[in-house]
């Protein structure tokens, strides 16, 4: 199985998987504002949203974040208490616990497959044609991380072991192995039009279920096939990370959680340097630090996996 390398120093590694984190933070931060909204609805509002000013339908304080990072973060500590592995149990355990602490919001697949591991104590969800929403999806840069340097085989294993906590899909599954790898050759320093040869291409031809150029794809739902497209479409389309992110989020619908992806890899793909100072100084201070400090701890056990 192909291993990958970077020819990147390490510093830069590093800050790219500490942008990509931030970016998540950050997508989900200015998405929440216009969650379920429609771009008719947004336009007649904002002109164009592209500031993180909290509110929404959660009424949430400026720079405050929903599941898609407390999620992830959630599920970061875990593996790092393993010691940089993706363990099935640990990972429900963690989701539990995050549940237990009632979070600002929760999807409706998350918390009733977390119901049943409290019941069953069993943290492998049944396959389930209806759990292809976007919730593995959103919270797998944790396991992108911390299987950096893998080979792909490994990478996939992590990341079923922790999406089936709760998404056990067939759809679900390519989505989160594709991003997994996907972000990690950005960290590694590929750029965009090496990303699309090697990684979009080869999977839409795979998966046309997630072909993204038949529409654009607006007021996407939290469907992951309809999430996917569009963060396909607004990485593709665009040239920065403002410039992505503020395409994603938009498009309202689901906007939370496709800030929150195209954000993790618009970041690993630009660089820290690209981050907005104004969105970072919005950002809530406490997950801010979180992040990248998770992000330099799951990149060193990875090192340690991998030596």
């Amino acid at each position: 199985m192909k291993t990958f390398s970077s020819s990147i120093p390490a510093a830069e590694v590093l800050a790219r998987a500490q942008a990509a984190y931030l970016g998540l933070a950050l997508g989900d931060a200015l998405g929440a504002t216009v969650e379920f909204m429609t771009p008719r609805e947004i336009r007649a509002q904002f002109e164009v949203h592209r500031d993180i000013r909290g509110g929404g339908w959660l009424r949430l304080p400026p720079g405050q974040v929903t599941d898609d990072t407390t999620m992830s973060l959630a599920l970061g500590k875990a593996i790092l208490a393993d010691g940089g592995r993706v363990e099935p149990l640990s990972c429900a355990q963690a989701f539990d616990a995050w549940m237990r602490a009632k979070p600002v919001d929760i999807g409706n697949t998350v918390r009733r497959n977390l119901v049943a591991f409290r019941r069953s104590g069993d943290p492998v969800a049944p396959p389930s044609e209806h759990d292809a929403g976007n919730g593995a999806l959103m919270r797998v840069l944790p396991v992108a991380l911390a299987t950096f340097g893998r080979p792909e085989d490994v990478v996939a294993a992590a990341v079923r072991a922790q999406a089936h906590v709760t998404h056990n899909n067939p759809d679900s599954d390519a989505a989160c192995i594709f991003f997994a790898l996907t972000v990690q050759d950005a960290i590694a320093g590929e750029p965009l039009h090496a990303l699309y040869r090697r990684r979009i291409r080869p999977f839409i031809a795979a998966h046309p279920v997630f072909a993204y150029r038949t529409r654009r794809r607006e007021n996407p739902s939290g469907w992951v096939v309809e999430t996917l497209q569009a963060v396909l479409q607004a990485l593709l389309d665009t040239d920065s990370f403002e410039d992505c992110l503020i395409d994603i989020v938009n498009r309202g619908g689901d906007a939370d959680t496709t800030g929150a992806i195209a954000g993790m890899l618009a970041g690993a793909l630009y660089g820290i340097g690209s981050i907005p100072g104004r969105w970072r100084n919005a950002l809530d201070p406490a997950i801010a630090a979180a992040c990248v400090a998770q992000a330099q701890a799951l990149l060193a056990c990875a090192a340690e996996q991998s030596s």
